[in-house]
């Protein structure tokens, strides 16, 4: 049996409705009709039942009558949730342009709308919308016959979140109204004064005082030290995004349990003012503590994040059970206050795994247990904030002009606590990832649930709007990792294949406009990371907003050749290498290869790879060396255009030329990796592996020759100095 060709239309038309891409090109392509099967699972995974499984899809063998009436009435239900609400819950307009609303009321009643504006001068004002001509029929909804009228947003209001008030009657309905920048102004100055930093991976940067591994007072250590040696104007650090709340942990700063709070394992316990108000044995015993972390400081051993939060974890317990002083515990209560319902939701569900793990749930003292473990949880974070604005402030004022940038990870871990507190936003039966292509032919499932396009619109965006404004708070910019997700991602149904999955439409006008508002508001720069398979019209769309891109030096090209630095995009965030990549000496060397060949993941032979990366590294050299940036080196008259990959051997002098190249760019940033500025080889994250494979995020800063370097020890580098000299601009 076989379904018609009509309920199969009207089903694709269902899953278009919602977003969902019914094809798409392949990367050999190929146009690639999305299965039956696949378009019931992600409906499904948005809410949307149709009565028959997957599988029954499949094999078409659920009722077709019963199938097509559920598709019909999944279809009307859709819009007819349009029509019931007298406003939609949110209105996203761009300062500037026009901007329509549609309102809803019983056919042939009055209607009276205005803007409230909130904030600034015009905090109270109130802007009456003028309707405009909206021919469209009545809707019968619900036994009411409803009308719809159209009105026109002023384009001159002033930026930021106000709100919209429509009567009908005794009728009345409100909704936010969030006016963004028709173009984010902060990297302005940039594009006219390019300036340069350094991207650290914070974990891996330590000091004499570190537990093991970074932490907020490194980070602040770190961002004096690049602006004071190395003129940097930024320092772009990994996800500081919470893992789990107690051991074991996640490594990977790109897989949190949640993007809005922070990683605790990063907390200077030193730093944290009750600390002199331990008792004297407890001050006996974290001396202990941390000189037996201390003394790991000066190994290349990979960094185990357990033990080193289990220590910390006990010390901040007994810090937390110090009495605060009324300053401190005025500090703390306004936090909390300012936090709202999603801090004590997130302290909430920590607290709980705690409970959980120490056996304590149905406990005579549960209660007073949880409670007292959530206010611990909320603590932890407010300390979490108190010095990060210590690391920005630092940066600041060493002379960085932006000073840190976070980092916004693509989505969370299934199992965290914003796939809880957040799972009406979130498609909880869908993962996301990446269609099959040349480099995995397997597609690739990268385990995070996707936020679910059709509620996070009912949400009016709140999810995204609380997470930005926390990550935002401490940081002059902000690198979105994967931006092309907030214009489309590739789903598939939790647990299955990647093969089986399909594109997800989401609102970007929506998505970018609240991230360019948020930014702007708070003065931030905004980097969309826009590697990967996009159309071609999404980077010009972000570049109209402001957004700046990301070029890294080993993928531009212009056909066959290295783009030369003068072709290079301005408004871009350009680099040589990334944190994907293995730092330039490690590349260089081939390390990449080596080590995917060693875990069986390459595609084709070691010696295809290796021949094809060197063809275009040899090509990269070439044209450094055209343009004389290996000039007063024993490198400057090298004919790199048939160098053997052995031959490569003054890594340091390479390091610089290439570093040259990007410097000479017009990008309005540029960044050099804190791993090159120390010769370092490791590779810090393998794509495509696992711990048991590789130990991802778990590789110390370390020189050329394998040895610790510490945060107080860059600037008497020499490759310090070298690198630091040729990425200035």
């Amino acid at each position: 049996m076989s379904y018609s060709t009509q309920l199969i239309a009207d089903l694709k038309a269902l899953a278009e409705e919602c977003g969902i891409s019914t094809s798409y090109t392949a990367a050999d392509g190929q146009h690639t009709e999305v299965s039956i099967r696949t378009l019931i699972a992600l409906l499904a995974a948005m809410g949307i039942h149709l009565g028959v499984t997957p599988d029954e899809a499949e094999e078409a063998t659920g009722d077709p009558e019963g199938l097509a009436a559920e598709i019909a009435a999944a279809r009307e239900n859709l819009k007819n949730e349009h029509w019931r609400a007298m406003l939609p819950p949110i209105v996203v307009s761009t300062q500037g342009r026009y901007r329509e609303v549609l309102v809803h009321v019983p056919d042939g009643s009055e209607i009276s709308i205005h803007v409230e504006l909130i904030g600034g001068d015009c905090d109270g004002d109130m802007r009456p919308l003028a309707q405009v001509e909206h021919n469209v029929g009545t809707r019968t909804v619900d036994g009411v016959v409803m009308g719809e009228a159209a009105f026109a947003v002023p384009e001159d209001l002033p930026l930021g979140w106000h709100r919209i008030v429509a009567r009908s009657g005794e009728l009345r309905a409100e909704c936010e109204l969030a006016v963004t920048p028709r173009r984010l102004s902060t990297a302005d100055r940039f594009v006219q004064n390019p300036v340069s930093g350094v991207m650290a991976q914070l974990y891996s940067v330590r000091s004499h005082r570190s537990w093991g591994m970074g932490d907020f007072t490194t980070l602040g250590d770190l961002a004096a030290v690049c602006a004071r040696d190395a003129d940097a104007d930024f320092l772009l650090i990994n996800p500081l995004h919470a893992a789990e709340p107690l051991p074991p942990v996640e490594d990977s700063p790109y897989l949190p349990t949640t993007r809005r709070y922070t990683n605790p394992i990063y907390i200077r316990i030193e730093s944290i003012p009750e600390l002199p108000y331990l008792d004297a044995d407890e001050l006996i015993e974290l001396q202990k503590i941390a000189d037996e972390f201390r003394a790991t400081n000066l190994t290349a051993d990979e960094i185990d994040r357990n033990p080193i939060y289990a220590a910390k974890l006990a010390v901040l317990h007994a810090l937390h059970r110090v009495e605060k002083s009324p300053m401190r515990q005025d500090a703390f209560d306004r936090f909390k206050e300012e936090e709202g319902q999603g801090l004590i939701d997130y302290a909430t569900w920590c607290a709980e795994r705690e409970l959980l793990a120490e056996g304590l749930n149905h406990h005579a003292n549960e209660a007073d247990e949880r409670a007292e473990l959530i206010d611990f949880h909320c603590w932890l974070q407010f300390i979490c904030d108190e010095q990060l604005e210590a690391a920005q402030r630092a940066a600041k004022e060493a002379g960085m002009s932006i000073g840190i940038m976070a980092d916004l990870a693509v989505g969370v871990h299934p199992g965290g606590a914003d796939a809880h507190n957040l799972r009406d936003a979130l498609a909880m039966d869908a993962s996301v990832g990446a269609p099959p292509d040349g480099y995995n032919q397997n597609g690739q499932d990268w385990s995070q649930p996707p936020w679910n396009p059709v509620e996070m619109a009912k949400l009016a965006y709140r999810p995204w709007r609380d997470m930005l404004r926390t990550v935002l708070r401490h940081s002059g910019g902000i690198r979105v990792d994967h931006i092309l997700g907030m214009f489309r991602l590739w789903w598939m149904p939790r647990m299955e294949s990647p093969l089986n999955g399909a594109y997800v439409r989401y609102d970007h006008e929506a998505f970018i406009g609240i991230l360019a508002l948020e930014a702007e508001l708070v003065g931030a720069v905004v980097i969309g990371e826009d590697l990967g398979t996009f159309e071609p019209w999404v980077q010009q769309y972000l570049e109209e907003r402001g957004i700046m891109g990301v070029s890294i030096l080993w993928f531009e090209s212009q056909g066959d050749y290295p783009k030369p630095p003068e072709a290079y995009r301005r408004l871009c965030l350009s680099s040589v290498t990334t944190h994907d990549l293995p730092p330039t000496a490690g590349y260089l060397a081939g390390e990449h290869i080596r080590l995917r060949d060693a875990l069986g993941v390459l595609v084709n032979s070691a010696a295809e790879e290796d021949e094809k990366d060197m063809e275009w590294i040899r090509k990269v050299l070439a044209a450094a060396a055209e343009r004389g940036y290996f000039a007063g080196t024993e490198l400057e008259f090298t004919d790199f255009t048939t160098v053997k990959r052995e031959e490569l051997t003054d890594v340091a002098a390479l390091t610089e030329g290439l570093h040259r190249y990007v410097s000479a760019t017009p990008s309005a940033l540029t960044c050099t990796s804190l791993v090159d500025m120390v010769g370092d080889r490791r590779i810090q994250n393998q794509p495509g592996t696992n711990k048991s494979m590789y130990p991802n995020w778990c590789i110390p800063l370390t020189d050329a020759d394998g040895k610790s370097v510490l945060v107080n020890e860059l600037a008497e580098l020499e490759t310090f100095q070298k690198v630091a000299g040729a990425s200035r601009r």
